[in-house]
């Protein structure tokens, strides 16, 4: 899990402006980074959780940090913050603070990869099961999956949109959102943040 250092008052500091250099986070190295593959990074979970956002799987940069969604230029953060789940944005290091409100972050596939499209279709299916049976088990409240495409071929619904999905997951109502990562260029800041306060709101209407 993560190692978050605090200053002394106890509480976190906050996560570094655009163009700030990161001195207490310093970027892994490229020997990091490769070591990096294949690694598993623990679930941020507990039961009864509002929203349990699932990755894809995790990438070389949060494989070697220890971090969900950790790559800068990685866009999941600023959107939770934009979408009105977390009161700033959080730096990736405070991800363990999440469950505290009612948030957690877990993968469809495990194993860490440099991009998603390295994984197989099997992979996906397989996490798939994974994750139903892992939201049986946690029971949270709502699954938001992101990344529309690793949905539609895990669950093998092909013409599956963004938004509510019409079948829940298990216990759980189920969300498709897009993939926050820098590479998807068909969503800016703004409209990630949006798309991200649709499910808050659903999430706060019952």
């Amino acid at each position: 899990m993560s190692d978050r250092r605090r200053p002394a008052g106890g509480r976190p500091e906050p996560a570094p402006g655009p163009g700030t250099p990161d001195r207490r986070h310093p970027r892994p190295s490229r020997e990091q980074l490769a070591a990096a593959a294949d690694r598993l990074l623990p679930d941020v979970i507990a039961p009864g959780l509002n929203v349990l956002f699932v990755g894809i799987n995790p990438g070389l940069w949060s494989a070697a940090t220890g971090w969900h969604f950790a790559r800068p230029g990685n866009r999941f953060w600023p959107a939770l913050h934009r979408g009105g789940f977390t009161p700033r944005q959080l730096h990736p290091s405070e991800q363990d603070t999440l469950p505290a409100l009612g948030l957690g972050i877990t993968n469809m596939v495990a194993r860490a990869s440099a991009r998603a499209d390295e994984l197989t279709a099997e992979e996906l299916v397989d996490g798939a099961r994974e994750l139903t049976a892992k939201v049986e088990h946690y029971r949270p409240r709502w699954v938001a999956v992101v990344g529309v495409t690793a949905y539609r071929i895990g669950f093998v619904r092909p013409k599956a949109g963004f938004g509510r999905q019409p079948e829940p997951l298990g216990p759980a109502r189920l969300w498709v959102l897009p993939n926050p990562s820098g590479l998807n260029a068909h969503f800016t800041p703004e409209t990630l943040g949006a798309a991200f306060g649709e499910l808050r709101a659903a999430v706060a209407g019952g």
